[in-house]
């Protein structure tokens, strides 16, 4: 019998006269929901393990060891708690909660991920799940409605609707500090002060070894290192990520928020996404922890705006596209992928992926450093992910979809909620200007400016990197799509006075970056 299920049992308690839920993968809490205002006796959970979701997609090691830990960790938590607890491996989630009928309707906080909610409809459909209010969101949908009735879905617009409502950072009702963002004061290189912190470690209890055994075996062939001492498995770990993050991130979180740099990957960002993602860490204790410390304004406003804008933004988009299904009203022109996902292009693009995502190296040097970082850690910060690899990938017309489910499966804090509507919806465009104003697209200035991974490369940004011919050229090739894109109307005035000379370079080296990089060959100068 293996640790974990030798440590359930011996928790196991007498099941009669409780109230039965289930707790899907991603809800691993008793902060809110029902857990948290029943007695323990009182209560029974459900939580399923189910191999062909973990098979569905080459999810990165890391992932699947992060849930996998998490939610067995959480299990012997609420059994300790004197929580009767039913863990049920099943090849599917409908499958295993049909094991327990005998235990009645189960409640079930509402699931945050669509692809999970469309394979449990039936049981909501025939009563044998009841579905309730998820509790872990900070905002509602009349929240999002009120702040985009009748205008463009904005996150600014959003974002200030809820921080007034809230009565977030304001005074008097008016913005403390004078202003209600301070993003364009949070774009500081980093140059190697003050000191970037290295990212924590946990120790390793039996339960960690073993999944990370499992993961290493039955799911070997999946990518990614596994690395167990990176993983923040019990409630003590999870509590001591946040105090780090606490600690020696968000007081110089802010400046450097869209700094990059191959000296430190993480920098000051607070590598609490994965635990938020699986309400591990409730966004409420993070939101009060946050605003009750003594921080530079920038710094407390650009972390606030990240959890409680953005986070928040994104899955109300989802929600309202249905996972992009339904764009203003209609089903996209597009249509869906084989597994469901949308497969909007509002510029056309569907260039395969290039293997330089898969760790094939490229002879860009920030796509490299990005991507090996990326399959080491499953992860990389949020400017990395827009500015190298949704910003090359873009310029280089790959596929939304193909983008977008790479994403998912190599970020340890992706769910489609999450993804969809950063790649589709932001990072490439694909939405067109349904949530953001502008594709958000570079050259090499952007990223010699931003990072130090220009330094290490064998292109010179202001002379050979093919980044900024590949943004003219991606321009060049758009025009007529980005013609009514109002924030465009700079960059395509620039773009229309380049010469013929220089519009034929441009569409050159596309064309050989484009075929080189699909061969999975190295760029030279």
């Amino acid at each position: 019998m293996s640790v974990f299920r030798e440590s359930l049992d011996a928790h196991r308690v007498d099941e009669s006269g409780r109230r039965w839920f289930f707790v899907p993968y991603d809800q691993l809490t008793d902060a809110v929901g029902p857990l948290s205002r029943t007695a323990p006796r009182e209560l029974g959970i459900v939580l399923v393990e189910c191999p062909a979701k973990a098979a569905r997609r080459p999810y990165h090691k890391q992932k699947l060891a992060l849930v996998l830990t998490s939610l067995r960790h959480f299990a012997l938590e609420q059994a300790a708690r004197g929580v009767a607890v039913r863990h049920v491996v099943d090849h599917s989630y409908a499958a295993a909660l049909g094991r327990v009928r005998e235990l009645g309707p189960l409640g079930v906080m509402r699931p945050a991920e669509r692809e999970l909610r469309a394979e449990l409809e039936p049981l909501f459909e025939s009563g044998a799940l009841q579905r309730l209010p998820h509790e872990g969101w900070l905002t509602t949908t009349e929240d999002f409605l009120a702040a985009t009735r009748g205008r463009a879905w904005r996150m600014d617009a959003f974002y200030r609707h809820v921080r007034r409502r809230l009565g977030i950072l304001m005074e008097g009702g008016k913005p403390v500090g004078g202003k209600l963002s301070f993003d364009e004061d949070n774009r500081r290189p980093w140059r190697g002060e003050p000191p970037a912190p290295p990212v924590p470690t946990f120790p390793v209890d039996a339960i960690t070894r073993e999944v990370c055994a499992l993961v290493a075996g039955s799911m070997g062939e999946h990518p990614g290192t596994l690395t167990p001492e990176a993983l923040p498995a019990t409630a003590a770990d999870v509590e001591a990520a946040w105090a780090w993050a606490k600690a020696k991130c968000l007081p110089h979180f802010g400046p450097f928020e869209d700094a990059m740099s191959s000296r430190s990957r993480n920098l000051f960002h607070a590598r609490i996404a994965p635990l938020l993602n699986l309400q591990r860490l409730s966004a409420h204790q993070v939101l009060h922890d946050a605003l009750a410390m003594d921080l530079p304004l920038s710094s407390q406003e650009g972390f606030v705006r990240q959890v409680l804008g953005w986070r928040e933004f994104v899955r109300h988009v989802h929600e309202a596209t249905d996972g992009f299904r339904v764009v203003r009203g209609e089903a996209p022109p597009c249509g869906d992928a084989v597994d469901g996902g949308s497969r909007i292009s509002f510029l056309g693009a569907a260039r395969p992926l290039p293997p330089a995502y898969w760790g094939k190296r490229s002879g860009l040097a920030c796509l490299d450093d990005v991507v090996a970082g990326v399959w080491q850690d499953g992860t990389s910060h949020h400017i990395t992910r827009l500015m190298v690899l949704s910003n090359i990938a873009t310029l280089l017309d790959v596929s939304p979809r193909e983008l977008t489910d790479w994403f998912w499966a190599a970020y340890i804090d992706a769910y489609d909620w999450v993804v969809e509507p950063n790649v589709l919806g932001m990072g490439t465009f694909a939405a067109g200007d349904l949530m953001t104003t502008k594709p958000y697209v570079a050259g090499a200035a952007y990223i010699h400016r931003m990072s130090d991974h220009c330094e290490g490369c064998r292109f010179d940004p202001k002379t050979t990197c093919p980044l900024t011919p590949l943004y003219w050229a991606f321009l060049g090739r758009h025009r007529e799509a980005l013609a009514g894109v109002d924030r465009m109307k700079l960059p395509m005035a620039s773009e229309r006075k380049r010469t013929a000379a220089q519009h034929a370079n441009d569409a050159a080296t596309f064309e050989r970056v484009a075929a080189a990089l699909s061969r999975g060959e190295e760029l030279d100068p």
